[in-house]
């Protein structure tokens, strides 16, 4: 009777030595595809410095990371890298290169580390940028006016709380430009380093507590609730306070070693927060400098604008979109910093300022308004988990 083959043969030592030698080949040949891609990337600034402003700067890198999920379109249907990483192996080579290739651009976000505009600013703008942690809003855009960053990352809605007022309040006072969105799914975690049982104290910023209250109740009803500053705040004395524990994004928890005693506790499982992506105002001039998006064809436009207090002026501002066949996203009035019975009124709509149905549009409504500023036009963002 024959044997049976075995599935179980080994390599030969001399065999299994080569593996290390292929991955360090391999690994060498990432390298230097990142290095020709650098290079890539500055020949293709200098040859657009006939634009002084953008001089000696690629393109902007939602442009780049725009095309880098579309080559994951090409992969085969039975690749070895799924989709979702290749994505993210892609993301990073962009980010890294770009920010090699280019002068250091500084990104602003209200931080600390590991906040969710953390996150959201390490989503849209990759984790090798230089990601600058400021401690309010109201700090983002001060920044961005001084010259002290060229891009800053600000929250402003929320499926579950609504609107982020402080953000809308800044748009009021200062108009900077928005050149992006980010949509971020919002999972928050409790975490401690005390079990379940024997925590006594609740900490978290306000918003984050709103977005968790009826699980709270439930689980931890005894437990004090005490609002901070920030999440990664709220992890940090969490990880120093026994019985205390932390409502924070589980990155913050693995930076302050603290276990996760409960996930995903916000109350409405499809909780996300939409962010703003800002730049200077003095940075749209005729798009020449393309720190305004190109349009896409799957674009959005925000703009703010007031309108004279009387009966129907309003309506008659909304029928120019109506009449224009342009679809509103988002709408929100907000009262005048200063002057309480007098509205300012946001709006998003779908479409590019540069698509002239929206053009005309804005051209009627300037015609109807007492202020009206164009805030940017940019790519829709979809939400991923």
């Amino acid at each position: 009777m024959p044997k049976a083959r075995s599935n179980s043969s080994k390599n030969s030592p001399k065999t299994e030595a080569l593996y290390p030698q292929k991955l360090a080949a391999l690994d060498q040949s990432l390298l230097n595809l990142a290095e020709q891609r650098v290079e890539q990337l500055r020949r293709w600034a200098l040859e657009s410095k006939a634009d002084s402003k953008s001089a000696g700067t690629p393109p902007p890198i939602w442009e780049q990371l725009a095309t880098a999920s579309e080559a994951t379109n090409e992969l085969a249907i039975d690749s070895r890298l799924p989709k979702a990483l290749a994505k993210e192996l892609l993301r990073s080579m962009v980010g890294v290169t770009y920010y090699a290739a280019s002068s250091q651009t500084q990104i602003a976000y209200l931080g600390p580390l590991y906040s969710y505009s953390y996150l959201a600013a390490v989503k849209h703008f990759s984790e090798s940028a230089s990601l600058e942690p400021v401690s309010s809003i109201a700090a983002v855009f001060e920044a961005i006016l001084r010259n002290q960053a060229t891009f800053g990352v600000v929250p402003i809605e929320n499926s579950t709380d609504g609107r982020i007022v402080d953000t809308l309040t800044m748009f009021a006072k200062h108009p900077v430009k928005i050149c992006g969105e980010v949509m971020l799914p919002i999972h928050h975690c409790l975490l401690s380093r005390t079990p379940r049982q024997d925590i006594r104290e609740v900490y978290s910023k306000p918003q984050a507590l709103s977005q968790c209250r009826y699980w709270l109740s439930q689980n931890l009803p005894e437990a004090r609730i005490v609002e901070i500053s920030s999440t990664t705040r709220a992890a940090q004395v969490a990880a120093e306070k026994a019985g205390a524990a932390a409502i924070a994004s589980r990155e913050a928890g693995t930076h302050y070693g603290l276990n996760i005693v409960a996930d995903c506790i916000e109350d409405n499982p499809n909780n996300s927060t939409r962010f703003a992506v800002l730049s200077n105002p003095d940075f749209d001039d005729q798009l020449v400098d393309r720190k305004v998006p190109l349009r896409t064809g799957k674009d959005k436009t925000s703009v703010m604008f007031q309108i004279p207090h009387q009966s129907g002026a309003l309506a008659d501002a909304m029928q120019i979109f109506s009449k224009a066949k342009l679809n509103m996203t988002w709408i929100e009035s907000f009262p005048i910093p200063g002057n309480a019975s007098e509205y300012l009124f946001f709006i998003e709509l779908e479409g590019h300022q540069a698509d002239k149905s929206v053009a005309a549009a804005l051209a009627a409504l300037s015609k109807k308004t007492l202020r009206l500023e164009l805030l940017g036009s940019y790519p829709r963002a979809t939400i991923s988990t």
